[in-house]
């Protein structure tokens, strides 16, 4: 680190974080006190380069990382940027009209906010944002995106000199670029799959914190996670049954058994995606808040819900249902871009967190609970559930003994329930046809108040879902 600081490699604000954790050097001799002047000195006059790897007297220079470096897996961030550096995903968020209109709509109904302004584009991908920020007025836009998709957002920039005359593109991430001036607007699409996932929210407070002017404004401003129990037997079944493959005896002469059990925690341990019936609900929803504008990135490392909520009817509850909204609070305009259930549908769905062991609750009966969530560097999170009911019925103490569930999810491996899920069937209907018993299943979901399976164009099945890394 000394022969980093001594050759100009690290900017002074990482050497002030690095030395906080570095140990003392002592100069113990006027002969070690005058080569490191002399080194001082040689530095001042830019005769040494401050390439990593450099050899010096005393050592070599060792680059220093960034924040993002720091805490985020090399082969995840490789994976990452090389899956946003392709059209084809690029394309897949672009024709998420939900996303691109609510963006272009809280831009251009809020132009006061972005006439004659600096904005930066964080993660600016393609560059549409970019491209809208132009459009409203903007006086500079400077587009910071780290994948190779920046050759793509100059050619489609350049391809629109009426707005890319003021559009800059620079590679490179935000915890490490330098931009000339300060913005008056943060403009990003920050949010992954229940908001948090891919950790861009860190970027995008990160990029606040370096770049945004006092009293700046941020499109969006304030995210919200939404939960909700809900109830749905075929879901439960569909998840259950995907074990039953372990479950032979013998499997060319082999016994499988032994490993039904962590098979059945296995598929238990990754969330749901998909678009669900609102009506599974069994409750009013909840909600977190995360203020864009004043969290710090540290806010975002573990996210601490509590959950408590009045069962609307006797059912089994089979877990907590979650989507989430981001607010641009423009001077002119307020909107919202949601993905809740029975909202139209975005590219990011909904998730749903299913408990392998279901509870029991009679209409107006409280479901308590924990959600915790803990960042990791993979770039996603671990899911930590807990959802508790007090015991009913015959026998039930009055004293409050609790029935509780738990899981352990992992946000970056989710199920993609991308077709219509076969319904569960008695023994006996086994060998009826297969028309007859996909009308079957449908009535009898719908009979029980549960809504049919959702089914997807087949096309658009392949791109769907093509946001996760």
């Amino acid at each position: 680190m000394l022969e980093a600081w001594k050759a100009g490699y690290c900017r002074v604000d990482d050497i002030e974080k690095l030395f906080s954790r570095a140990i003392k050097v002592v100069l113990r001799t006027e002969a070690e006190s005058k080569a490191f002047s002399l080194a001082f000195q040689r530095w001042k006059q830019q005769t040494i380069s401050g390439k990593a790897g450099e050899s010096l007297e005393n050592g070599s220079i060792v680059a220093c990382k960034s924040k993002f470096d720091t805490k985020i897996e090399a082969s995840s961030a490789q994976m990452y940027f090389h899956y946003y550096g392709q059209l084809l995903h690029q394309q897949n968020m672009l024709q998420d009209f939900v996303r691109t209109g609510t963006y272009y709509a809280a831009v251009m109904e809020n132009r006061a906010d972005f006439e004659g302004k600096v904005v930066v584009d964080v993660g600016a991908g393609s560059g549409i944002l970019s491209l809208f920020a132009a459009q409203a007025g903007a006086k500079h836009v400077y587009a910071v995106e780290a994948s190779e998709m920046v050759e793509h957002a100059q050619r489609l920039i350049s391809g629109n000199p009426s707005f890319g005359q003021r559009i800059t593109i620079i590679k490179g991430k935000v915890e490490e670029v330098e931009l000339p001036e300060k913005a008056d607007i943060l403009i990003s699409e920050p949010m992954g799959t229940l908001l948090v996932n891919e950790r861009m929210l860190e970027s995008y407070v990160i990029a606040r914190d370096r770049f945004l002017a006092p009293d700046g404004k941020m499109f969006p401003t304030t995210g919200r996670i939404h939960m909700a129990p809900f109830s749905d037997e075929y879901l439960y079944v569909e998840m259950a049954n995907k074990s039953l493959f372990w479950q032979q005896h013998n499997f060319f002469g082999v016994d499988l058994t032994p490993l039904h059990g962590s098979a059945f925690d296995g598929y238990f341990s990754q969330p749901v995606v998909d678009a669900f019936d609102p009506r599974l609900l069994i409750s009013q929803s909840t909600y977190h808040t995360l203020d864009f504008t004043s969290m710090k990135e540290e806010d975002l490392y573990e996210i601490d819900i509590p959950l408590s909520f009045v069962s609307s009817v006797g059912t089994r509850v089979h877990g907590l249902a979650c989507w989430f909204d981001v607010l641009f609070n423009g001077s002119t305009v307020q909107r919202w871009l949601t993905t809740a259930p029975g909202s139209p549908t975005t590219h990011w769905y909904q998730l749903r967190c299913v408990l392998a062991q279901p509870l029991y609750v009679m209409a107006g009966q409280e479901i308590t609970g924990r959600l915790h969530l803990v960042a990791h560097s993979a770039q996603s999170y671990t899911i930590y559930l807990t959802m508790s009911a007090k015991m009913w019925g015959v026998g039930a103490d009055p004293g409050g003994i609790l029935q509780t569930s738990t899981a352990k999810l992992e946000l970056k491996e989710p199920y993609y329930r991308l077709s219509q899920p076969q319904a569960y069937m008695p023994q006996d209907q086994q060998q009826l046809p297969l028309s007859s018993l996909q009308a079957q299943g449908s009535g009898q979901q719908m009979q029980d108040g549960l809504s049919p399976g959702i089914t997807v164009d087949q096309e658009r099945d392949s791109a769907a879902f093509t946001r996760q890394v």
